[in-house]
């Protein structure tokens, strides 16, 4: 068996390239010539031998080395060989880092941001950027929960921002929509946020009179940068003139809901 003082101390004869020396279980420290020391764990699978190289001397301690060859004999007993399965795992840690909800967010946009305004592919971008990347950015779409994407929101909620918040967890559904769709995800966690955010409370401003302040509105609504369906509400109600009680449903079709009646 060997100890820290012996790893510590071992060095390899200058009649040998190099030497092993053996703990147990089929662990042994590689010492080389050139002062090198290396973990191994020697095992046999399928009737052949095998080693599993566990890493380097002093960077992974002996209790480390041994804590290795352990989870290497358990995957052996699962009917694995641990070679095998630490190529399958270097693979699977590739394709999940290819999977981010940052990757993924952006390739939806580029994919979009052409249908786009110019103002809102920006505004959309930057949002995300600035709100949702650096908390759930890297992690793999497929393993984004709800309550990681609202940990995340809430901190736009905590500035006030609820607008803000709840624009986020709509482009955060289009980005897992987009994820079902291309096969990197099977749910979309914003869409079980609903209900789950502060409410936006709107300020219902008087109407607009005055020829110069309706060129100003229509003006504003042209370099409006949030959702696209609320800009196209916002225009089509200065050309149809609808009654108060009309609404835009969420499919963007309107409906009459003045007193259940309809024009």
């Amino acid at each position: 068996m060997l100890t820290d003082a012996s790893c510590r101390n071992a060095s390899c004869p200058a009649d040998k390239a190099r030497i092993r020396l053996a703990d147990a279980g089929g662990l042994y420290l590689e010492v080389a010539a050139t002062g090198s020391k290396r973990w191994f764990v020697k095992y046999r699978f399928g009737g052949k031998e095998r080693r599993l190289a566990l890493g380097n001397y002093p960077a992974v301690s002996l209790k480390e080395a041994r804590e290795g060859r352990e989870k290497a004999r358990k995957t052996r007993e699962e009917g694995q060989d641990p070679v095998q399965a630490r190529r399958v795992a270097k693979v699977a840690a590739i394709v999940s880092s290819a999977h981010t909800f940052e990757v993924v967010a952006r390739e939806f946009h580029a994919s979009r941001a052409k249908g786009w305004s110019e103002n809102h592919a920006k505004h959309w971008l930057r949002a995300v950027e600035k709100d949702l990347f650096p908390w759930v950015g890297a992690v793999p779409l497929g393993e984004l929960t709800a309550p990681l994407l609202l940990q995340a929101i809430r901190k736009v909620e905590a500035r006030g921002a609820t607008q803000m918040a709840h624009d986020l967890r709509g482009s955060a559904g289009q980005v897992f929509k987009f994820g079902i769709a291309t096969g990197r995800c099977t749910s979309n966690p914003a869409a079980d946020l609903r209900g789950a955010l502060v409410a936006h409370n709107v300020k219902h401003m008087a109407a607009i009179l005055e020829p110069a302040q309706v060129g100003e509105l229509l003006r504003g609504f042209d370099g409006y940068t949030g959702q696209p369906a609320t800009r196209a509400a916002l225009v089509l109600s200065a050309l149809l003139f609808q009654r108060p009680g009309a609404y835009f449903s969420d499919r963007g079709r309107l409906f009459q809901a003045d007193r259940g009646r309809q024009d």
